[in-house]
């Protein structure tokens, strides 16, 4: 029986998603002029895009808002409801009206239009039925209508849930080509999130510079190279010459390795064991970067250049790992 009731659910599942997968193909083939009219409209908005919806599609309409708002179209939410009792004071005649109901008839945005047609508002409205009283009144109606719903009952919002979620995502994305909305500027609407810290948090703010970079002169005996290591705690020592030129580091990798060769660390010198030609980094590196160089390399500390080949900083593994950004 626990078989047969498995085989049940997946088959329910999979028609859930062919019903709905099925709608969202035949809201391809309405992206014509009147989305095209739409995106128009919220390019051209100076203020704010304001989303509308009540029940599911409030649910939807602010989760669209969310997109709107992190991909370069500063969006929020109203509740049609509270809009009525004061909450369309938030709406300006600068912004854009994307108002969501499946009927087109939702008495909560019925009451509000004449106010936004008052103050001139542009109004999209995004509905299931396109002689509705919305869809009517907007300037523009994108219609998200589909055939059934994925409920059995016809009556959960289930398939036009997703096309119109569907929907907002062709709006924000087309907004976002169109605006020319980078991954940098993707970050700084999202600087506490691991994606905004991959994409803002640079070396810079992570080395260690001046006096924190373990130094010494490529004649140091290893055992005084071994005290200036300890002091930095970066389990390494980059090397100079007479002209504070970077000529080589030194690790406790190395250590070990001139350990089994029973060398008397208080005669030989640091430029007998360092490594030559070590792998830097320039100023400006994003921390991500200098992380997959530091794995694809097996290392864990990288020295930092500035544009004049200037030895500028020392920057560890652990740093960027404690910084959060994986």
């Amino acid at each position: 029986m626990a078989n047969i009731n498995r085989n049940k659910f997946c088959r329910l599942g999979k028609q859930v998603i062919d019903v709905e997968m099925k709608a969202i193909s035949e809201l391809g083939e309405r992206i014509d002029d009147k989305f095209a009219q739409a995106c128009q409209i919220l390019l051209e908005c100076k203020g704010h895009i304001i989303l509308m919806g009540m029940g599911k599609s409030g649910h939807i309409a602010n989760k669209i808002a969310a997109t709107f708002a992190s991909t370069g179209s500063p969006a929020f939410f109203v509740h049609p409801g509270e809009a009525g009792h004061g909450d369309f004071g938030m709406i300006t005649k600068d912004d854009a009206v994307i108002a969501i109901s499946n009927s087109g008839n939702t008495e909560e945005i019925l009451t509000i239009l004449p106010l936004i047609k008052r103050l001139k508002i542009p109004l999209i409205s995004i509905t299931g039925n396109c002689n509705s009283t919305l869809a009517k009144q907007a300037i523009v109606n994108l219609d998200i209508s589909v055939e059934k719903e994925a409920c059995p009952l016809g009556l959960i919002p289930t398939s036009s849930t997703t096309t119109t979620l569907v929907l907002g995502d062709a709006l924000a994305i087309t907004l976002l080509e169109s605006r020319g909305f980078t991954k940098h500027d993707f970050a700084l609407s999202h600087p506490g999130g691991i994606l905004g810290k991959r994409l803002l948090l640079y070396i810079d703010d992570l080395m260690h510079a001046d006096d924190a970079i373990p130094k010494v002169q490529e004649n140091t005996v290893l055992s005084d190279a071994l005290i200036e290591m300890t002091t930095k705690k970066l389990g390494m020592t980059t090397v100079v010459d007479k002209n504070d030129r970077l000529v080589g580091i030194f690790t406790d990798g190395d250590l070990r390795r001139a350990v089994e060769k029973k060398i008397d660390i208080h005669t030989i010198k640091i430029a007998d064991l360092m490594i030559k030609n070590c792998k830097t980094i320039s100023l400006g590196t994003l921390a991500f970067d200098a992380l997959r160089i530091m794995e694809q390399h097996n290392i864990t500390s990288l020295v930092v250049k500035n544009e004049h080949d200037d030895m500028v900083g020392v920057v560890h593994m652990h740093n960027i790992l404690k910084s959060g950004i994986m």
